[in-house]
Parts: structure tokens; C-alpha cells; sequence
């Protein structure tokens, strides 16, 4: 699904962007991964963390379209969300679907943390 990329559009968003995309994707894929594996991986509290946390990749994503104001601080919060996750993933390290779910959620908060740089 390709964006409108507006003529403000830095490289750094565009980075951001694709990582939120990506670990909104990748969040979705291991939550039906793991309501299909079971029980074991029906940890709720971090079913919810993936729910949350594809939900803000996709705000972030609207809100750097957008050029929100509020684009910086949906960033950093967007960040502190994928790192939680990305946390709760890494606990169930000898999955590798969990592992990459993981290295999503730690890209897409590295990409939204160099977003926080950026002037408003």
C-alpha cells in the first residue's frame, strides 16, 4: 500500500513510516500466530501489548501523513509502546516467529525515536 508522500516528507519519516507499517503488520501476523498455536501463547496481557501496540504504529503513521503537531510526541509514545512489546515477545525466545515480531517492534522504535529530533 503505497502513501502519498507530501513534499515535506523527510527521509527520516519515510524510515518511520515503513517501520511502523512493518511492525503493525508483524504484530497482527503473530497474534493470529499465536491464537492459532494456543493456550501456551495466549498470553493475554500480551495479546493486548501487540493489539496496542499495532494500534498506535497505525496512529503514528496517520499522524506523520498528517504532519500533526503532535506527530513528535505520538512518536515517542508510539516507541516506548514497541519497546514494551518487543520486551513481552522476547520472553518466548525459542519462537522465532515471537523473535521477529520482537525485532519489528525494536526497529519501529528505534525509527520513531530518531523522529523525536526532529523540529515540530
Amino acid at each position: 500500500m503505497m502513501m502519498m508522500m507530501t513534499e515535506s516528507m523527510t527521509s527520516e519519516m519515510q524510515t518511520c513510516m515503513n517501520a511502523c507499517m512493518e511492525c503493525h503488520k508483524m504484530c497482527m501476523e503473530t497474534m493470529t500466530y499465536c491464537m492459532s498455536k494456543g493456550s501456551m501463547h495466549m498470553d493475554m496481557s500480551m495479546m493486548g501489548m501487540m493489539r496496542d501496540c499495532s494500534e498506535m504504529c497505525m496512529m503514528c503513521m496517520t499522524m506523520m501523513m498528517g504532519g500533526s503537531e503532535f506527530m513528535g510526541r505520538t512518536c515517542m509514545l508510539c516507541a516506548d509502546m514497541c519497546d514494551r512489546c518487543a520486551m513481552a515477545c522476547e520472553k518466548m525466545s525459542d519462537d522465532s516467529k515471537m523473535m521477529e515480531c520482537a525485532a519489528a517492534c525494536r526497529k519501529c522504535a528505534e525509527a520513531c525515536r530518531s523522529m523525536q529530533m526532529m523540529p515540530a
